[in-house]
């Protein structure tokens, strides 16, 4: 396993898109090299040869018929567009180790970002704050991915999660059918969360959900604490670790198998992301969902 891959690396590294480009260099170089395509290039136009240009783009058929310099110009087609859409309420704040949900969730949306960007897909931000929405909608530029990057690097947890009436924003700009990615630890109270995923399904669009759980979130492995706050609501509950972990871990698995079920129900690609986890898989897991959609 590459170490680039490691998010224990990964959140040491301050400048995002750096840490983004390492990691998908790792991720792309591990991977067979047919399972990854470029950017689609379609042909522009001929234009003449000038100094500096790049010779690797001289067209030399058009040199032997016409005895003159050419470069080929070509045009990136934008093969789709991609909205990532992420959960900034209190609970990302839930902490494993020396990292938060929400640290899991900028880095990983910036290597989606960035690969999404490799391929030539157009790349959007929905941030879900306790206010409202922030938004950026889709664009293929490096310029955008470096705002993109920024508005990452300043997302801060607070509050709950965003009210309906301030869905609307999730209908602008849309002209055909996209891939919307929502990152997420899926913590709701009045079934908000699921309520959000219901309109996502109006919109007809391909939809995957990345569910960030920390370990010891998983397991009840919290060394020494016996009263635990709730993020969003501020209630807190104490509990003996010891005689309540067997009972927890089996409601876990009842609540994670409820919520695969929910998914499936809704045809929604849903994967639990484990946040001591390597990325690998959920950029493989992208991969796989953008070329359905290209089918």
């Amino acid at each position: 396993m590459s170490k680039l891959l490691d998010p224990k690396v990964m959140m040491a590294i301050k400048e995002l898109s750096l840490s983004a480009k390492m990691t998908i260099d790792g991720f792309m170089s591990g991977i067979h090299k047919n399972t990854v395509k470029g950017p689609g290039l379609e042909f522009s136009q001929y234009r003449s040869y000038q100094p500096g240009d790049d010779l690797r783009s001289l067209d030399w058929k058009m040199f032997a018929r016409s005895d003159r310099y050419y470069i080929r110009e070509s045009e990136v087609e934008t093969n789709i567009s991609i909205r990532l859409l992420i959960d900034a309420s209190a609970s990302m704040n839930h902490q494993d180790g020396e990292n938060t949900k929400m640290d899991y969730a900028r880095y990983l949306a910036a290597s989606l970002a960035y690969l999404g960007n490799l391929q030539g897909d157009a790349i959007g931000l929905y941030v879900f704050k306790d206010a409202g929405i922030f938004s950026m909608v889709a664009k293929q530029d490096f310029q955008h991915l470096a705002r993109l990057f920024y508005q990452l690097e300043q997302l801060k947890p607070e509050g709950t999660f965003t009210k309906p009436i301030n869905y609307k924003e999730l209908y602008a700009g849309a002209q055909k059918r996209e891939l919307l990615i929502f990152i997420t630890d899926l913590y709701e109270v009045n079934q908000e969360i699921f309520n959000l995923l219901n309109t996502l399904n109006t919109l007809k669009h391909e939809v995957l959900v990345f569910h960030l759980m920390s370990g010891n979130e998983m397991k009840l492995d919290f060394k020494g604490y016996t009263t635990f706050e709730d993020l969003e609501t501020g209630k807190t509950i104490q509990i003996d670790q010891e005689t309540a972990r067997a009972a927890y871990q089996e409601n876990m698995t009842h609540y994670l198998e409820q919520t695969r079920n929910k998914m499936l129900d809704r045809r929604i690609s849903y994967h639990l992301i484990q946040t001591d986890q390597p990325l690998d898989q959920a950029l493989r897991d992208f991969l796989n969902q953008r070329n359905k959609l290209k089918i």
